[in-house]
């Protein structure tokens, strides 16, 4: 009898086991993935930052003498991390009041909004290279269609590619043409805002831009303060369209700091300099990401902490 009773409660623990490990095996490819080629490559270019890491050639542990190099000696450093600001200055706020503004006017109940919907998001799923192929027609000054509109007009339109003051602009507003990412995810925030809040302030009189100000932007601030943290992330992670449109020119007024790493890595061959440069990037990111989140609790309305505190009130 006792032993039927110790084989039971062995049955019992290895069916305990097998339920605790099931979800750990679902995720397993995921985890797998994560560290082999997340964490394992993460820590891989951390340790390769210390060091003179030729692609042919003998290794040489150098220390931090490529984080001094970088900061103090290499002006391309300071110059390209400057562009990449002044792209960003530009990018974020018009990537997400743009993305707010079209998800607005997609969430209108009318005719054919599905139809607009995926048409504006389409180009966020277009790859980089049909992007920059279908910019640089567009931007060509002897037979682009955007000067050929603006000949119509009157006006006579720049060398968008080839004048450095315009060259920055014409980057920004060529990468503003994927928002249909951001555009989405808050058309999703608009459409979990409760119907009621918009129902109750028509009755009582409140404008359509009150409603906007009041209801709309403090209930939609959580996907706001995502879109604002994701879009200073692809600001400074801009290169492909750069480095296909305009390769960093003319007159470097386009060299982007991810440009300047890869030069360093695949032009120049200094994979310890550029995994210096990288975890540099990552540390502006995050600080940049902190400070945002720092921020949020000024300007980011959660409706459960709001539930609770008022629940505590009571």
């Amino acid at each position: 009898m006792s032993t039927l009773v110790v084989q039971d409660e062995v049955s019992e623990e290895r069916h305990r086991f097998i339920e605790k490990l099931t979800p750990y095996l679902f995720i397993s490819p995921w985890i797998l993935g994560f560290l082999f080629f997340t964490l394992g490559p993460l820590i891989f270019s951390f340790i390769m930052s210390f060091y003179d890491w030729p692609v042919v050639g003998e290794r040489t542990f150098v220390g931090l003498q490529n984080y001094e190099v970088m900061l103090t000696e290499d002006p391309l450093f300071w110059d390209s991390l400057w562009i990449t600001v002044k792209f960003g200055l530009f990018f974020v706020p018009f990537n997400v009041i743009l993305g707010l503004l079209l998800a607005v006017l997609l969430n209108q109940k009318v005719f054919g909004t599905g139809v607009f919907r995926t048409i504006f998001y389409l180009p966020s799923v277009i790859s980089g290279v049909a992007l920059v192929t279908i910019w640089a027609w567009i931007y060509s000054h002897e037979y682009g269609i955007l000067n050929f509109l603006l000949g119509l007009a009157g006006i006579e339109g720049p060398n968008w590619l080839g004048d450095p003051n315009w060259s920055l602009l014409a980057i920004v507003i060529a990468s503003l043409w994927g928002l249909g990412g951001t555009m989405l995810i808050l058309l999703t925030g608009l459409q979990s805002i409760p119907k009621e809040l918009y129902e109750a302030a028509k009755m009582s009189g409140v404008p359509a831009w009150a409603r906007l100000i009041y209801i709309t932007i403090p209930m939609l601030s959580p996907m706001l303060l995502f879109t604002v943290i994701t879009s200073i992330i692809s600001a400074f992670q801009q290169l492909t369209i750069a480095l296909l449109l305009t390769g960093g020119g003319p007159l470097e007024s386009t060299y982007f700091f991810a440009m300047y790493i890869y030069d360093n890595a695949f032009k120049y061959f200094e994979m310890g300099f550029a995994a210096a440069n990288s975890w540099v990037m990552f540390l502006i990111i995050l600080v940049l990401s902190m400070l945002v989140l720092k921020s949020s609790s000024a300007w980011v309305y959660y409706e459960g902490e709001m539930k609770n505190s008022e629940a505590a009130d009571d």
